[in-house]
């Protein structure tokens, strides 16, 4: 079954290199407004979720079909190439260029399918006007010097864009229903990375207090499964006060068997109990020997300084939300990574080290003060604070036993 996807979406992008060109001119056609509008259909797709880490939450486009002229297309705001020139220093500093792409439908059906995400379509109750509305938005959206747009995950992203262009299409106001308080953006995510608890570990390091803050319903839904929800709850008030639904139908369109990839048998508690517990050892070690395996400090406090790198350079310099809050700065930072060196000197000429004494303070206060501060950390934070603080103490047992 899986080779005949694989068959249909090569020959369907085969046909793609050719086709947006003269689907361009066919949905510019479609703009104007003729008497075949009543064929035309526009959805609402909401795709369930992959196994990579960007298809964790799922993904939100908009479907357009021209039943009278056999046209079926799919506009996606979620279009990126990792070949972008420095894609990677870009994406960490909040400066990744999504596009608007079109698309034949069989190729994002056959994408989906083949990934193992199920897509759900929501018919849009929308008038002729409003489809023609719509149809010219995305048209305009998709002109060259339109088409790109500076991401942000949690502000504008390919479901909050899917559902401001619907909105701007209507001739009155969508209201969406209550939906359920106290949510914030850091349980929406973990809803979705439940079952990946290192991406969820990842995430958790980098999102500071602002991610646990309340969020309204519209902060909601750059979730696309909850914009999915809303959608299908919501109504049109039109400037005259009458309501209509702003979904006709639901339906699955693909169904499919999600492809669970095999977790990983070690989880991110079980390797920080691990550092805590290597830690320990070699603490004791240290004791027993009377002296500092100073190897270990190479390895401990470099990966505890470029950890803090990674977390300063998110908090001073990128424009990601959220990651400017983040309190975690406190225990990862790039301070043990400029004091290494003289770190070691003194660790091999076995010579006091106040930084260890000071550090071990540190530590016991950022424990003592995690459930004060104004953000939610991640627990596996506890074990590496720990093994960090077991470590500093048993420098200065060392030392005083010297």
């Amino acid at each position: 079954m899986k080779r005949k996807w694989i068959v249909l979406l090569w020959i369907v992008g085969m046909i793609q290199l050719v086709f947006p060109v003269e689907v361009y001119s066919d949905i510019r056609s479609d703009a104007e407004p003729t008497s075949q509008n009543d064929s035309i259909q526009f959805s609402l797709l909401t795709c369930a979720p992959g196994n990579e880490i960007y298809e964790l939450f799922g993904h939100t486009a908009i479907r357009y079909q021209n039943f009278s002229r056999g046209i079926d297309l799919v506009f996606n705001y979620g279009m990126f190439s990792f070949n972008t020139p420095h894609f990677i220093y870009r994406f960490v500093k909040g400066e990744t260029d999504y596009q608007l792409g079109i698309m034949p439908y069989p190729y994002f059906e056959s994408e989906y399918a083949l990934r193992g995400s199920s897509v759900y379509q929501q018919v849009l109750n929308l008038t002729s006007s409003e489809k023609q509305t719509l149809l010219g938005l995305l048209q305009e959206n998709y002109l060259p010097e339109n088409r790109t747009y500076r991401y942000n995950y949690f502000y504008d992203n390919c479901t909050t864009r899917a559902r401001d262009q619907i909105e701007k299409s209507i001739q009155g106001k969508v209201i969406y229903p209550s939906g359920e308080s106290g949510k914030s953006f850091r349980g929406i995510v973990h809803e979705f990375t439940a079952h990946s608890p290192w991406d969820e570990f990842g995430i958790d390091l980098c999102l500071g207090a602002e991610a646990d803050a309340p969020i309204d319903n519209r902060g909601q839904m750059f979730a696309p499964f909850y914009m999915r929800r809303f959608a299908g709850e919501a109504y049109i008030q039109g400037a005259d006060g009458k309501t209509r639904p702003l979904v006709l139908r639901e339906e699955k369109i693909v169904d499919v068997a999600p492809e669970v990839e095999p977790a990983f048998a070690l989880t991110p508690m079980g390797a920080g109990s691990l550092f805590l517990l290597l830690n320990v050892l070699i603490g004791f070690w240290q004791w027993k020997k009377k002296r500092v395996f100073w190897g270990w400090d190479v390895i401990l406090y470099a990966a505890q300084g470029i950890a803090g790198c990674i977390i300063a350079f998110l908090f001073f310099v990128s424009s990601h939300p959220t990651v400017g809050s983040n309190w975690l700065l406190i225990l990862f930072n790039p301070i043990p990574l400029f004091y290494l060196p003289f770190m070691i000197y003194r660790d091999i000429k076995h010579k006091k080290d106040l930084y260890h004494l000071v550090n071990m303070v540190y530590l016991t206060l950022f424990m003592l003060l995690i459930l004060l501060l104004p953000q939610k950390f991640n627990l596996t934070v506890l074990p590496l604070a720990l093994g960090l603080l077991v470590n500093a103490a048993s420098h200065v047992l060392v030392l005083n036993k010297k």
